[in-house]
């Protein structure tokens, strides 16, 4: 089973680890080559910037991905369908979309009832009408809960088309009913291993409704904290201290259980990314291929433990 790290900058004092590109760019060809397959885009400054730094993203790196976060009701279905399909053109195929929820605009809740479910119901319509007008092959019109389109079309498509990659989360009931319809990826939350196991089921059998339940991958989020730390925080993630080693053991159990991809956060300096992208990445990939090797007959049963780490 292949697995997968995704770099998820940090916040630094400036505000955004893009602040100054040109320095940037050095850590992007060190992400790149340390074994990272993807780089999350989530900058402070919103959606319209995190679009245009996916884009020198892509121009500055020749095999990274960018997972593209993005918010419903920020940028009109029919304006951003355009505009994602662009950077789908633009990356090769190097493209995803990563979905939030977010509260709605005080506009919005004047307008209608303010809650959890309306929000994520707005994203399913935005995710709706997004596929749409990558697969359409003429205008069509739509008058929906909470967008009208007149016209809606996209000459030029992506690659993906409507199958550009979706990434969700959430552990809510109606959080999951859209992962279930959309989402190629599922981020999922903090926890322990048994909760994170329940949460993948959960997510599966919510998926198995639109016939999907076999077309979902997992990701975890991982936070690699200074050696020598230990203590609690609210960071919703799988934390780990210590050299490449004791995160590569940590992780395994989790890849054991399916996840095949981690989202790495914590490491932001060029000599950590250069270390642990590359001893992490190999020890894991070197673990795997020796557990699949030594992996027992069907029918019997191993028992595997899992190594502590410190999970908010």
């Amino acid at each position: 089973m292949p697995i997968e790290f995704t770099h998820v900058p940090g916040k630094p004092a400036n505000g955004s680890f893009f602040y100054d590109f040109a320095e940037t760019a050095t850590k992007l060809s060190l992400i790149e080559d340390a074994g990272f397959r993807k780089l999350v885009v989530d900058d402070p400054a919103g959606v319209l910037t995190n679009m245009d730094i996916a884009a020198q993203t892509l121009d500055r790196t020749a095999s990274l991905e960018v997972v593209l976060t993005h918010w419903a009701g920020v940028i009109e279905p029919n304006v951003a369908a355009r505009q994602l399909a662009a950077l789908d053109a633009k990356s090769g195929g190097r493209l995803s979309l990563r979905m939030l929820s977010e509260p709605l605009e005080d506009s919005d809740a004047e307008a209608r009832p303010f809650g959890h479910s309306v929000v994520w119901q707005r994203i399913d319509e935005y995710l709706v009408l997004l596929k749409r007008l990558w697969s359409n092959d003429k205008p069509f019109d739509h008058e929906g809960a909470f967008y009208s389109v007149r016209g809606g079309y996209v000459p030029r498509k992506g690659p993906h088309g409507a199958d550009l990659t979706i990434r969700l989360g959430g552990q809510s009931g109606t959080a999951l009913k859209v992962a279930g319809r959309h989402a190629a990826i599922f981020e999922l939350a903090a926890g322990s291993p048994e909760e994170i196991g329940q949460l993948m089921q959960r997510v599966r059998g919510a998926a198995a409704e639109h016939g999907r339940a076999g077309k979902l991958r997992f990701a975890l989020p991982v936070r690699i904290r200074p050696e020598g730390w230990s203590g609690a925080s609210d960071h919703k993630a799988v934390e780990v201290a210590g050299p490449p080693a004791r995160l590569a053991l940590t992780l395994l159990p989790y890849a054991a259980m399916g996840i095949e991809e981690f989202m790495i956060t914590g490491i932001d300096r060029p000599g950590e990314i250069a270390r642990i992208g590359r001893e992490t990445v190999t020890l894991i990939a070197n673990s795997l291929a020796r557990r699949e090797a030594d992996t027992p007959p069907p029918g019997t049963f191993a028992s595997r433990s899992f190594t502590a780490a410190h999970v908010r």
